[in-house]
């Protein structure tokens, strides 16, 4: 006797749709960066569009540690710093007190050379902190970046003490000079790009699904055979390279790198940042770091310089009380309540 046939139902076998990732709200906002020193005067190239897009790069490797990697480390700016001095040592003697200290190779060689030594320091500190979680590891990170602060205050053979290196100078390619306001801008908006790029596409890639699923579930992950503590300092690997690129371009911006570079204010600075413009998406930290230079610059026309603190830091504790998520929350939020009031309004 022959058994009944049954149907079986196969899935359905979509053919594949090529889904274009770039929307229009993109293509303004680089049309405006693009355009901005055309119609914006040296002062705001310069120091307001090209120190935010210095400074969210730095803050860039910070939301990708704590963002995305569960490591919120307070030693960035610390690996970027490292990058600063080391291209100062690495380079050409910035002023005759330096003249001892610096090996003279040329700018191409000292910028490889300090994104290398940044690096490995970055993964020295990821070695040091990817065993501990949370409050360990930001205490862990921050003793670090302490004690690079006070070698360089006080030793002189390598770091010259607490003057550090006065006037460094951002190298002259094809005869353009990268520190003027126009060239810099460009060049630092290119970095920008290529970090904010490079961390979009390395969260869809197996790396980063793998570290995105370490942060939720570090023990689930480990069982299921990838190793956390190597994805976790390749992290760190990553973040430093960012920073580090970023560092040679603040000492470039700066035209000195002193220990006040990479002091505790600092390390809370890029911290600030981060946390300002959210920490959910690579595009929140150059919010974040748009917002902290337009209060730096301009908040001393309505409180004294030395209140500016006391700025940042009200504006910090309004972003965090209000939206976790730093600016990006709000942003989500006011578009979740426009789309229900236009649905409603539709009914």
């Amino acid at each position: 006797m022959l058994a009944p046939r049954v149907a079986i139902a196969l899935p359905e076998v979509k053919p594949f749709e090529f889904r274009n990732p770039v929307r229009a709200r993109h293509v303004i906002v680089l049309l405006f960066v693009l355009a901005f020193p055309w119609f914006a005067t040296p002062f705001l190239t310069f120091q307001i569009g090209g120190q935010a897009l210095v400074l969210g790069l730095i803050a860039l490797s910070l939301t990708f540690l704590g963002g995305y990697g569960g490591m919120v480390s307070l030693a960035q700016m610390t690996v970027a710093g490292i990058a600063g001095y080391s291209f100062a040592i690495l380079g050409p003697p910035a002023s005759a007190d330096a003249a001892g200290i610096s090996l003279g190779a040329p700018w191409w060689v000292a910028v490889i050379g300090a994104i290398a030594i940044a690096v490995l320091s970055a993964v020295f500190i990821g070695w040091l902190s990817v065993r501990t979680e949370g409050i360990y590891t930001i205490m862990i990170t921050l003793a670090v970046g302490v004690a690079f602060y006070y070698l360089c205050l006080q030793n002189y053979s390598i770091f010259n003490g607490f003057q550090g290196f006065q006037r460094i100078q951002a190298p002259t390619v094809f005869g353009i000079h990268w520190k003027q306001p126009l060239p810099f801008y460009y060049l630092a908006l290119f970095w920008a790009l290529a970090g904010y790029l490079f961390v979009k596409y390395l969260l869809r890639a197996p790396f980063g699904i793998a570290l995105q699923g370490i942060r939720d579930n570090p023990r689930r992950m480990n069982a299921l055979g990838f190793n956390v503590t190597a994805h976790r300092i390749a992290a760190y690997a990553v973040a430093g390279t960012i920073a580090a690129v970023g560092g040679v371009l603040f000492a470039w911006y700066n035209g000195l790198i002193t220990p006040g570079s990479v002091g505790t204010s600092w390390m809370i600075n890029i911290l600030i940042i981060a946390v300002l413009g959210g920490m959910s998406h690579p595009v929140g930290p150059f919010l974040g770091a748009i917002v902290f230079v337009l209060l730096q610059t301009f908040a001393i026309d309505v409180v004294d310089r030395e209140r500016f603190n006391l700025v940042i830091g009200g504006v910090f504790l309004a972003i965090v009380l209000f939206s976790p998520d730093g600016l990006l929350g709000w942003w989500a939020r006011i578009k979740s309540r426009f789309l229900l009031v236009n649905r409603g309004g539709v009914r």
